[in-house]
């Protein structure tokens, strides 16, 4: 099971990278009142980390075990 783990990981970045290098054009892309030129390959890039840290962290989240709650010492 790990060996297909990483195969698919391979193969994701593999696809990954060659879309990101197709698309070097710039594209102009506006952040709330700034508009910003870059190349796509950058935009890109920048959703797919936003995207996987929103990914990390909402599963960080998720997979938080509640805090039990601490009995008072009474002795």
């Amino acid at each position: 099971m790990k060996k297909v783990k990483i195969i698919l990981i391979i193969v994701i970045s593999i696809l990954a990278l060659i879309i990101f290098l197709q698309n070097t054009e710039a594209v102009d892309t506006k952040l709330l009142f700034i508009t910003v030129t870059m190349s796509r390959a950058l935009l890109l890039i920048l959703t797919f980390g936003l995207g996987f840290a929103t990914g990390l962290i909402t599963m960080s989240y998720v997979s938080r075990k509640p805090k039990k709650a601490k009995a008072d010492n009474v002795e």
